[in-house]
């Protein structure tokens, strides 16, 4: 039987080719595995979303600091509770409505019942251009009302969001709940309701003081303040959970000390005397 010497040569060199192309992509398989098996993801702080802008602050200044990184997850603080209850993987949670934290503690999701953190404000928004006036006492809302001026109000879902049911609670006390219902659009989170006001989507709406105070928001929009007495006080409490590292319980005290204090007063929020 004759022999093609050169087909002969030309398989092998090929299946030499594909071998070695084989074993460069299963060293770079094995490499990125490794790679991924090694690598930490950083902790995850689960926290209500009038936190946002205050937060990304304080946690840019821990890094800075201790060299810690963290994962930041923003929210309403109904879905957070709702969400560990089952087993979501947050190893410290940040809620807006202490009432949150102590369920949880109460279900024995938590290390203990927590610390309060701060105490939130809420007002009224609205955006450039908008017919309406910030005016915290709600007159030009209701003037709006009948004057055909409102088309569309927004305020963070009050049945999971704290900030919305305090908004809620405000609108009742100045007896305008009812007639805003027609007008009324939710967001899940008072970040989202703000985004709404800063957008143009809405002509006024109630948001988070802490919201406000950010460059990005303020310079789109006027804003005013509610009287605290219109609403339940928003106590913002936080917790650890049961797996929280090393580098959770270090920002957990952090928060309390002088450079975050700072950076939470600066955002509008009231710090705990406790």
């Amino acid at each position: 039987m004759d022999i093609d010497i050169e087909v002969v040569c030309k398989t092998a060199s090929r299946g030499v080719a594909m071998l070695r192309r084989f074993i460069r992509i299963g060293l770079a398989c094995l490499a990125w595995a490794s790679a991924s098996v090694g690598a930490q993801t950083p902790p995850t702080v689960a926290a209500a979303s009038d936190l946002k802008f205050a937060l990304e602050e304080v946690a840019a200044q821990f890094r800075r600091d201790t060299g810690h990184e963290l994962r930041l997850v923003f929210g309403s603080s109904g879905h957070f509770y709702a969400q560990i209850l089952q087993g979501a993987p947050f190893q410290m949670f940040m809620s807006a409505d202490e009432d949150f934290v102590f369920k949880l503690a109460d279900a024995g999701k938590t290390r203990d019942r927590g610390r309060l953190y701060a105490l939130g404000r809420i007002g009224i928004l609205v955006p450039q251009g908008s017919p309406l006036k910030a005016d915290g006492q709600l007159r030009d809302v209701a003037a709006a009302l009948r004057d055909g001026r409102l088309q569309r109000f927004a305020i963070a879902n009050p049945e999971h969001a704290p900030y919305g049911a305090r908004a809620k609670e405000a609108l009742q006390h100045a007896g305008l709940w009812s007639a805003l219902q027609p007008h009324l659009v939710y967001g899940e989170n008072i970040s989202q309701a703000a985004q709404f006001v800063t957008s143009g989507a809405a002509q006024a709406g109630i948001v988070a003081l802490s919201l406000a105070r950010a460059p990005s928001v303020a310079r789109r929009g006027q804003f005013e303040l509610i009287p605290e007495s219109w609403h339940q006080p928003l106590r913002q409490r936080m917790v650890l959970m049961k797996d929280a590292p090393p580098a959770l319980e270090a920002f957990y005290d952090y928060l309390m000390r002088p450079p975050a204090q700072a950076i939470m007063s600066r955002y509008g929020f009231e710090l705990p005397k406790e």
